[in-house]
């Protein structure tokens, strides 16, 4: 037991330094290259945090276990707007600009109607069952693509601002180390602490079922928690609102897409709760960007949306 919490404790540092580090090292590549911060929270900050999410769904798409890929992503992407926006929202409210209510969360919105609609589409053909086929993983990735596509079109047209508060100057060499030394031990540090958590949750008596549902979504999604709280606390909104929605938009349309294509996945236990909740999340997430307070998630607003994934845990623990 005694070596199950220190993983779980080097896990939680190895996170949080990475995070750090990661955030100072995409700031200063930002300003370098006259990106803006948006843009690289959606793309590198996006994908490397994404990476645990896409390491254990090709992983278990490979090992023919579909609950875990999907339920991963599915987990997650909950985990990443009720708990990360909602606790970062309580931490510093989120201001979300006018161009990421218009053009960005929509792409959010659309990749989790797009897994329902998968979701239900046996019930329009008259299949047993419901699964991510190979041809819904090749629609999943051509979503992807027009998204990064749409992603490096921004990108190209904007400029580094430090409206949100000051970039740390860095060398390039030291940017670049910045970046891969964080994502490390974000990866890294998320895998010691699943482990440990999963280590302990067993000694414990809890069922892998339970086990599955909390920790391996909460635990794949603490490198996003971890790099949004310190962007925000850093006075880099843009940076923690890329890196979720970007992440969210590379589970769906590029992690279920790669291991959909790899093997079907037949959806299992996870059904349209699991698949409305999300939608209805995504929905949430840009309702209270709009509303209440002009373009400001509220710390109030980051409450209910913490509150509504505990409710939906609960909800599904009660259910097992």
């Amino acid at each position: 037991m005694l070596t199950d919490i220190l993983f779980l404790l080097l896990g939680l540092a190895l996170i949080l330094i990475g995070a750090n580090a990661l955030t100072d090292g995409a700031s200063a590549l930002a300003k370098r290259w006259g990106v803006s911060d948006l843009v690289i929270g959606l793309t590198v900050v996006a994908f490397g945090t994404s990476a645990p999410e896409l390491v254990i769904s090709v992983v278990s798409s490979v090992g023919g276990n579909s609950e875990l890929a999907i339920g991963n992503v599915v987990g997650s992407n909950l985990f990443n707007v009720f708990v990360i926006i909602g606790v970062t929202a309580m931490v510093v409210p989120i201001k979300v600009g006018k161009s990421i209510m218009i053009n960005e969360i929509p792409f959010v919105i659309l990749s989790a109607l797009a897994l329902l609609a998968i979701g239900n589409s046996h019930l329009l053909d008259g299949a047993a069952s419901p699964a991510v086929s190979r041809v819904d993983g090749i629609l999943l990735l051509l979503f992807f693509v027009i998204f990064m596509r749409y992603t490096f079109s921004q990108a190209r047209g904007g400029t580094a601002t430090d409206s949100e508060g000051s970039v740390k100057l860095m060398p390039m060499w030291k940017s670049l180390i910045w970046v891969v030394a964080g994502l490390g031990g974000l990866i890294y540090g998320g895998d010691r602490f699943v482990a440990g958590a999963s280590a302990i949750a067993s000694r414990l008596g809890v069922s892998d079922a339970v086990i599955g549902l909390t920790i391996v979504a909460a635990g794949t999604s603490l490198p996003e928690l971890a790099t949004s709280v310190a962007a925000a606390l850093k006075g880099k909104p843009a940076i923690a609102l890329g890196n979720v929605i970007g992440s969210n938009i590379f589970n769906i349309f590029l992690v279920l897409g790669v291991s959909a294509v790899i093997r079907p996945l037949p959806f299992g236990t996870i059904g349209n709760v699991d698949l409305i909740s999300l939608t209805v999340a995504c929905m949430m997430f840009w309702f209270f960007g709009w509303f209440f307070k002009e373009r400001t998630i509220t710390r109030t607003e980051g409450a209910i949306l913490t509150s509504c994934y505990i409710v939906y845990v609960a909800y599904m623990v009660a259910s097992l």
